[in-house]
């Protein structure tokens, strides 16, 4: 019997295994797509885009892609690090207080707020694009880097609240009672000592509202415009795409340009993520 049932413990784990052994070769797919055709002709992408001709491959498109007259990559990187840091600055300073205030609250009022703000993580972006371009335009914020930070900050808040005030509630209320008997109000207990113990949570947060942010197409294009001057490293792939033909040779240079940074980024800072999304269980 307890062979039986170690067969199936095997065979559950050789199945589970090979399953995510296909998941992760499906996920992995565009990735190579993306990397080998980044090197690759015009005529050998159309051709074969799956084709890998070692003797064809070329680093030229990618020091076009670098050197490019109407994208500077550099530039473009500078304008998408900017926001990254004002977005996450302004939306620590914004939410993680609110949490605060609903993770110690015991009303009703304070869980109708959570659920109010869990409720933002179900509405598409895309759904606010249309009110929010009537909004900035009636304050005069299209196309300003004012406009954009604002709008990308709402659009993290309603993670942000969830994700702070889970955490929160697994830090003891013991430590408000003490820094309240040594005369502390709630705002300089919540700065001085709660925030500090928040540091794998607001870790977690931050990369994926980077991680965000440095992804993000639509968004920039639309609210910042072409009039603007300001362009963030992904928009600079729509001028590969012409209306009646595309450019392979700009478009996937282009592409890897945008990715590789956030690839790296992710894969150095994946342990933090982890960590910050499983410490408010285990924790105390």
């Amino acid at each position: 019997m307890s062979g039986r049932r170690t067969l199936a413990a095997v065979a559950g784990k050789t199945a589970v295994r090979f399953a995510l052994g296909v998941g992760v070769l499906i996920m992995l797919v565009p990735l190579y797509v993306l990397i080998i055709n980044a090197f690759k002709s015009q005529e050998d992408v159309s051709a074969s885009p799956f084709g890998l001709p070692w003797g064809r491959l070329t680093f030229a498109h990618l020091r076009a892609a670098l050197n490019n007259p109407d994208f500077n990559v550099v530039r473009a990187y500078g304008i998408t690090i900017l926001f990254v840091v004002l977005v996450n600055v302004v939306s620590l300073v914004v939410t993680a207080p609110v949490s605060y205030v609903i993770a110690r609250g015991r009303k009703r009022m304070h869980v109708a707020l959570l659920l109010m703000f869990v409720a933002g993580t179900f509405i598409p972006n895309q759904v606010l694009l249309i009110p929010v371009v009537y909004v900035l335009k009636a304050l005069g914020l299209m196309g300003t880097i004012p406009g954009f930070v604002l709008f990308e900050t709402c659009l993290t808040i309603p993670f942000s609240v969830f994700l702070y005030s889970a955490y929160i509630r697994t830090i003891s209320p013991e430590l408000d009672e003490a820094a309240a008997i040594d005369g502390a109000g709630r705002i300089r207990t919540f700065w001085l000592i709660v925030f500090p113990l928040m540091r794998p949570v607001v870790a977690t947060a931050v990369i994926l509202h980077s991680l965000s942010i440095w992804n993000d197409f639509v968004d920039p294009q639309i609210i910042l415009g072409p009039q603007s001057g300001l362009y963030t490293v992904t928009t600079g792939v729509y001028a590969a795409v012409g209306q009646y033909s595309t450019n392979y040779t700009v478009l996937f240079p282009n592409l890897l340009l945008a990715v590789a940074p956030a690839l790296a980024f992710f894969v150095v800072m994946q342990r933090f993520i982890v960590s910050g999304l499983t410490s408010g269980a285990t924790k105390g």
